[in-house]
């Protein structure tokens, strides 16, 4: 709505009761103000078991919340929720999602459960023009959110909401997708891409979690770092063209697809850090890096 449209309407409301709130006003206009440009993540999450163990990677998950500035809201685009065309969760309150088998009772124990942000949400329907985005009012939170978001804001005090995968759609349908977000960052808004570089259920070790990667997933891990590094975005998106070791490390496209979406992200004047390197059981890239 125009602000000579906003300013009309405003004019026939009633003087009695209360005045409207500038944030009314704000959400009338269609135009959360800009901020600071936020930075955008790449988490690799890894097994549900990370929820409750300290390691090198949890640990540095912790950290990352003191180290940039905090969000307005999050917006997660992670592997685990897969869909029939484009969803957005516009869940005022959602709750915490178990979507794992009974690796440990101990998980079943978390609740993560911050606030929605149905009318942020609603703003991504109005910047993608890809794809007529969906909403979903029942989502909560799947663990690709929120095993993550518990170390980064363990307080639970910052709204979050989930965007889905289009599993039918091809790779670049996912990073252009991506790049139609870009607006979000600079209306407080941290985006976060939670999956796995590397992430072969068949070829893990699933009893030790510090067991020796495989060769390919060295192989294809250091691959894709290099490709970051030199910004070489074609070819990660084109990932089925990268050999024997792109093939062994995503044999499904779920947890590559949402680093797709923090690679259209990308401005030309963005840094990108890598924050996190290891592997778990063998067939796992944990991967992380900031952008921005």
């Amino acid at each position: 709505m125009k602000r000579r449209n906003v300013l009309k309407a405003l004019s026939l409301l009633p003087l009695s009761g209360a005045a409207m709130k500038l944030s009314d006003l704000s959400l009338l206009s269609g135009d959360f103000p800009k901020t600071k440009k936020m930075p955008v993540l790449f988490v690799g999450h890894g097994h549900p078991m990370n929820a409750i163990l300290d390691n090198d990677f949890t640990r540095k998950l912790g950290q990352i919340g003191s180290e940039i500035d905090k969000p307005k809201a999050i917006l997660m685009v992670s592997a685990h929720w897969e869909t029939n065309g484009t969803y957005i969760s516009t869940n005022p309150a959602p709750k915490t999602i178990y979507d794992f088998g009974r690796f440990d009772d101990r998980l079943f124990d978390i609740k993560y459960e911050p606030a929605g942000a149905p009318d942020i949400a609603r703003e991504v329907k109005k910047v993608v023009t890809i794809e007529d985005i969906k909403e979903e009012e029942r989502m909560g939170l799947d663990h690709g959110a929120w095993t993550v978001l518990k170390f980064i804001y363990p307080e639970a005090d910052v709204p979050v909401f989930q965007l889905s995968l289009n599993y039918k759609e091809a790779a670049n349908f996912h990073f252009e997708l991506g790049s139609q977000l870009s607006s979000l960052r600079e209306k407080g808004v941290l985006i976060i891409g939670s999956g796995n570089v590397v992430h072969n259920l068949r070829q893990m070790d699933w009893h030790n979690i510090n067991a020796e990667p495989h060769d390919w997933n060295l192989e294809f891990d250091g691959m894709v770092k290099t490709y970051l590094e030199q910004r070489r975005f074609k070819e990660l998106v084109n990932f089925k063209n990268l050999g024997q070791a792109a093939r062994l490390s995503i044999p499904t496209d779920d947890h590559y697809l949402p680093m797709l979406y923090t690679l259209g992200l990308t401005g030309p004047s963005d840094e990108i850090e890598q924050i996190f390197e290891g592997y778990q059981y063998a067939g796992i890239s944990m991967r992380c890096f900031k952008i921005g």
